[in-house]
């Protein structure tokens, strides 16, 4: 615990030391960055909001990716399952048939976490199956899935006499998904968030299921031995994983965008990559982690308007972080084979 300890204070000194490089360089006051981008994030409740809305969707894509890391699969096509979990969401809310919210969510619910679970089973049919690494049929079905949610937004689903990069038609508010009073978040969002998280835990840390992803993970040949598939629990795992990240693409309809966009994932699936990564594959530090985030996303907005900065600054300080992070990871390593 006290070795842990020193690599997470090695770890934020690296981060700083890295991010104000990077601001010297570029000639930027680096105290005065960090400061607006913390108002950006906490100096309000609107802030804050706009922060959890974002922490919501990089909990359920990180909650997913722990998963297959804990079998040992880099599932890269995380990205595409929220958006084919958009997309499943989207196609039942535009069912005029069904006109009750009480009825309509929870089916477009369901069908999001359908939409992204068969995503990543299809990721590990080819691996288990067809021989292709987890790596490159993640990224070919996100470059699939990209090109899906093109075509339907240029085509059947498009706006009445025009189709635009902004998207389909905004959905019927009865639709969206209700605010807490005064925030710009929502209640469900949130409980889905934190109940998701719990569950994750439960089943990594307190159930046989995450014993033998973990066993197949560190060893596939040996779990064999013991009765364990680990073709079975490679598609388990990745489906579950788009089970969770199709859960983030339900929220980005109902919740943020209320339509169907092109960038309906925001980005978030890589994301929540890199937060695994830099979380060291526990489940632990990922929901801090995942709050430290998603205020550089939204707090990075007042470097432009304050400071005349890139708000792409944020993108740096994640790298930064995910660098450090590796750089730890190292050190780790070695420490163990000593």
């Amino acid at each position: 615990m006290k070795r842990l300890g020193l690599d997470i204070l090695l770890g934020s000194l690296l981060v700083f030391s890295f991010t104000s490089l990077v601001l010297l360089a570029a000639g930027a006051p680096v105290f005065a960055a960090f400061h607006n981008i913390w108002l950006g994030s906490f100096a309000s409740s609107m802030k804050l909001s706009q922060v959890l809305s974002v922490w919501i969707p990089l909990i359920l894509c990180s909650c997913g990716l722990l998963f297959t890391f804990r079998a040992n699969l880099w599932n890269i096509g995380i990205e595409g399952q929220v958006i084919m979990g958009a997309i499943g969401a989207m196609a039942v809310l535009r069912i005029e048939a069904l006109s009750s919210p009480l009825l309509i969510l929870p089916l477009a619910f369901l069908a999001a976490m359908t939409g992204g679970g068969i995503w990543g089973l299809l990721a590990g049919l080819l691996k288990t199956r067809g021989g292709v690494h987890e790596i490159f049929g993640g990224l070919g079905l996100n470059f699939v899935s990209q090109g899906f949610i093109l075509w339907l937004i240029f085509g059947p689903w498009k706006r009445p006499g025009i189709a635009s990069m902004s998207g389909t038609e905004l959905l019927s508010h009865k639709f969206w998904l209700s605010y807490l009073p005064g925030w710009r978040v929502t209640f469900a969002g949130l409980l889905t968030a934190v109940v998701v998280l719990l569950l994750t835990w439960l089943l990594l840390e307190k159930s046989r299921l995450g014993l033998k992803l973990k066993a197949i993970g560190q060893n596939p040949r040996a779990a064999l031995l013991y009765d364990i598939s680990p073709e079975k629990y490679y598609l388990l795992s990745i489906i579950l994983a788009g089970a969770c990240a199709g859960m983030a693409g339900f929220l980005q309809i109902t919740a943020v965008y209320h339509r169907l966009i092109p960038s309906i994932s925001s980005g978030y699936g890589y994301l929540g990559l890199l937060l695994v990564m830099l979380a060291g594959y526990r489940i632990g530090p990922v929901p801090f982690l995942a709050l430290f985030f998603a205020s550089l996303n939204v707090g990075a907005i007042q470097l432009p308007i304050v400071l005349q900065l890139d708000s792409a600054l944020s993108g740096v300080i994640q790298g930064c972080c995910v660098l450090s992070a590796l750089f730890i990871m190292g050190l780790r390593l070695r420490r163990k084979n000593r």
